[in-house]
């Protein structure tokens, strides 16, 4: 059986940061990696969850919430996947997603969809917890310099 894309890359190197996972057709996949793969240092799920709720309002909520077509976890607990249409360049989502983080660090409120009507599992939503790992993935993005956005080989 062929290997899936996400299998091939080398989670032994790889680190922190925003990457291009693939293209397809119109659609680019960005691979959110917020902790290296394998080093014992996962995010929780209340943090995982958090973000993803925090995230995906504001990015769908974004000048290119229309062209968002999925945001989401990795079942791994080391990130999120994007996918976003091709009509912005990855340069634009890279500065959107670095938006959306700061824009998560200073929200002053509930973490959105936060009830039982809106989500399946809203007691496990921690704002502090979607901030501080919003804080602690927007300093690595402020350190990339690999603006192709390719895995590292």
């Amino acid at each position: 059986m062929e290997k899936i894309k996400s299998f091939t890359i080398n989670h032994d190197i790889l680190v922190p940061g925003f990457y291009i996972s693939r293209e397809d057709g119109d659609v680019i996949t960005y691979d959110l990696r917020t902790k290296k793969p394998n080093a014992g240092d996962y995010m929780d799920n209340a943090s995982m969850h958090s973000l993803e709720h925090m995230i995906a309002t504001l990015i769908r909520n974004s000048d290119m919430g229309n062209d968002v077509v999925y945001f989401g976890p990795m079942g791994c607990q080391t990130g999120f996947y994007l996918l976003v249409r091709d009509s912005h360049s990855p340069k634009e989502v890279f500065e959107e997603t670095k938006k959306v983080l700061k824009q998560t660090m200073e929200h002053d409120g509930p973490v959105f969809g936060a009830s039982a009507a809106e989500c399946g599992h809203y007691e496990n939503l921690s704002l502090a917890a979607a901030q501080k790992e919003a804080g602690r993935y927007l300093a690595v993005l402020e350190e990339q310099t690999n603006m192709e956005f390719t895995y590292p080989e």
